[in-house]
């Protein structure tokens, strides 16, 4: 075994790599940028070594510097993680040059599927099935349009290169194809330094299932099962699972046979995971091979009993596999889902900002946490979105499914939005429970996923009211002790008044359109809490660690504000909700933006101007580009108009709400 390793990455899979390395007596050495200089992996490390500033590439993606890194501190080994260098087969010679070890397998192996299109040849003649579609060289656009008219649409464009649904667009008729073409190669360019593409048909109503593969230097291969990874948006997972639902003996070892065969076509070593399309008659596609350790690898471990970190730095050091085909177990069901910064009710905007607030459900028997973030942290925009991933265990699906409905529900996150009350619903939507998977399932049941908002529960309106009241009894608290005379009640914020005593005070909430207005008395110890539908009394304190404790009408429940300005994030019972605390003077007189101006919604890079002043557009019409956590969006024409003004060029850092483009009515209108 290495003495010491380096960790080549950040987030929580070099916090997870750390936290192996330590129980099994290996030290190890983070490497971070001036993002995360003080990120929990760093500190999760024995020693720590700056890179660079915060772009990938003058950090996480320099080779030369991490090698030189690992030489000068004396580590044997580089763990790349997964995602920056972690199927880069230049880094891995690098490594191997510099008599470091990598921690993956040999180059040739990930150079051979480095390029899906290379891949699929080499699958073709091991055997393996591939989904029909054009994988060769050329890459002119005429070229590949005419490729594209004979595979038939739709169908699917995808970078050779890479992976996480970067640079791959659907495309569904033929006057598509050029912009999704130039969009998926800029993608494929600025994610993988390789903007070159291979197109394939686009199945329907296909799942994805993935066959995780370990190998020794010794020659033995084996399979540690599937994973189902159908349910995904924009091409990226958001939920995995395994066992899949509805996987047969005889169709899991026609699978896990095809994967093995695949790592032993190339001379594999360490994890991998072999990635199929099936359609739902059972027939089956190799779609690509992931030459590293998966996000996803949590449900694996939870369902064979492995550590698949453990595994892989044993296998590196030169031990064989600790088990053969045999003895692997699969026992139960464990589901991950991905808990992302992004606003998945805006079309899943990324989203940055400082975790001003942050909890997450402690590890018990059933329920995992793998993050890189804890509260204060900073949410850049220079990397991918994932905060954390959220594991159950249950003996069957349905328990696991249940168990972490349950502990999404727990997460709590303020100054960044998440997706968790999206996950929610996902794994509570009946298409989910019942197992009917398949990739477009987000998209096809969108209505059901996305229901408009509903008014704030009153438990929500509770917890807020309550939680203002605690505030105003500790900064009268903080004035008393400040003042001449502590019990005077001039110091008092409850609304008391000489020969009236406590007459209560309103606060209001803006909730989306709505506005709450709440009446509070407060005696001293017990509140009245008069809501827009009843009144309640209510006892509130704070728990030693920090969270809110109501008991309204006699029944105690758990809950948390965090106050960010003059917005309320409040979690209760279960809910989640950003209210506004209303003061009718604070913003007196302001104006609203106007109309015909059309905002960054999240704060990122220009990467394509599509229009110039004087141009007359229709609605929908793509106008600006705008790239973020590695991600387009783009910003069409809300309306038919003539554009007035383009405010940034290529290349330009936006903050979100920064004015894009201006349009006006086209004359005549």
């Amino acid at each position: 075994m290495f003495d010491k390793v380096l960790i080549a990455n950040r987030g929580e899979i070099a916090v997870r790599v750390a936290r192996t390395a330590r129980r099994l007596g290996v030290r190890t050495v983070a490497v971070y940028s001036d993002a995360d200089a003080r990120a929990l992996h760093v500190e999760c490390c024995d020693e720590a070594f700056r890179i660079g500033p915060p772009a990938p590439r003058e950090s996480y993606l320099d080779g030369a510097r991490l090698v030189a890194v690992a030489r000068a501190c004396g580590a044997q080994a580089i763990h790349p993680g997964y995602g920056f260098l972690s199927e880069n087969a230049e880094f891995a010679r690098a490594c191997a040059d510099a008599g470091v070890a990598f921690i993956g397998p040999p180059p040739s192996a990930i150079a051979a599927m480095g390029s899906k299109s290379a891949a699929k040849t080499i699958m073709g003649k091991a055997g393996v099935p591939v989904v029909p579609g054009y994988h060769g060289e050329e890459q002119d656009a005429a070229f590949l349009a005419r490729e594209a008219a004979k595979i038939g649409y739709p169908l699917l464009i995808k970078a050779t290169a890479g992976g996480g649904g970067k640079g791959m667009k659907i495309v569904r008729a033929a006057g598509e194809f050029a912009a999704a073409l130039a969009s998926a190669q800029r993608e494929a360019k600025a994610g993988f330094g390789d903007a070159r593409v291979l197109l394939e048909r686009y199945l329907d109503a296909p799942r994805h299932i993935e066959i995780q593969v370990f190998a020794d230097a010794h020659g033995n291969v084996v399979h540690l099962n599937e994973r189902d990874c159908s349910v995904q948006r924009r091409h990226q997972k958001v939920i995995e699972e395994a066992p899949a639902p509805g996987m047969t003996a005889e169709r899991r070892r026609a699978m896990g046979e095809a994967a093995v065969a695949a790592a032993r076509a190339i001379g594999y070593v360490g994890a991998g995971t072999v990635e199929f399309i099936a359609e739902q008659d059972g027939r089956f596609y190799f779609m690509e091979m992931n030459t590293r350790l998966q996000v996803e690898h949590p449900v694996t471990e939870m369902v064979t009993g492995l550590d698949l970190v453990e595994w892989q730095l044993r296998v590196a050091s030169g031990d064989r596999l600790p088990l053969a085909q045999g003895g692997v177990a699969l026992s139960g069901h464990a589901i991950e889902a991905r808990l992302y910064a992004e606003d998945a009710d805006r079309g899943f905007l990324p989203s940055i900002g400082r975790l001003a607030h942050w909890r997450m459900p402690a590890d018990r028997a059933g329920v995992r946490v793998d993050s890189g973030f804890r509260a204060g942290d900073e949410v850049s925009p220079h990397y991918d979105p994932l905060l954390a991933k959220v594991i159950a265990w249950g003996e069957d699906r349905e328990e696991a499914r249940l168990r972490l409905i349950a502990a999404l529900a727990e997460c709590e996150v303020a100054g960044v939005a998440t997706n968790a009350a999206f996950l929610e619903r996902v794994l509570a939507h009946e298409a989910f429970a019942s197992g009917k998977l398949d990739t477009g399932l987000i998209e096809r049941h969108r209505d059901g996923l996305f229901p408009p908002p509903g008014p704030a529960p009153d438990a929500v309106l509770v917890a807020a009211a309550a939680a203002e009241a605690l505030a105003r009894r500790e900064a009268g608290a903080g004035r008393a002790r400040a003042s001449a005379d502590a019990h005077s009640p001039w110091d008092a914020l409850d609304g008391w008044s000489p020969g009236f005593g406590a007459q209560g005070y309103e606060v209001r909430f803006a909730d989306g359109e709505a506005e709450h207005r709440i009446t509070v008395r407060d005696g001293g110890g017990a509140l009245r809490i008069d809501l827009p539908s009843r009144s309640l009394d209510v006892a509130a304190s704070r728990a030693a660690d920090g969270a809110l404790v109501v008991v309204a009408d006699g029944a105690r429940t758990r809950a948390s504000v965090a106050a960010l300005g003059e917005e309320r994030h409040v979690f209760a019972h279960g809910a989640r909700r950003r209210l506004r605390l209303v003061d009718p003077l604070a913003h007196a007189g302001a104006a609203e933006a106007r109309a015909g101006h059309l905002m960054a919604p999240m704060s990122g890079t220009i990467v394509a101007v599509l229009v110039q002043p004087g141009d007359r557009v229709p609605k929908g019409a793509p106008l600006v580009v705008v790239e973020a956590m590695k991600m387009e969006h783009t910003i069409a024409a809300p309306v038919d108009g003539v554009v007035t003004a383009v405010n940034y060029r290529v290349g330009d850092k936006v903050a979100e709400g920064a004015d894009l483009v201006d349009l006006e009515d086209p004359p005549g209108t």
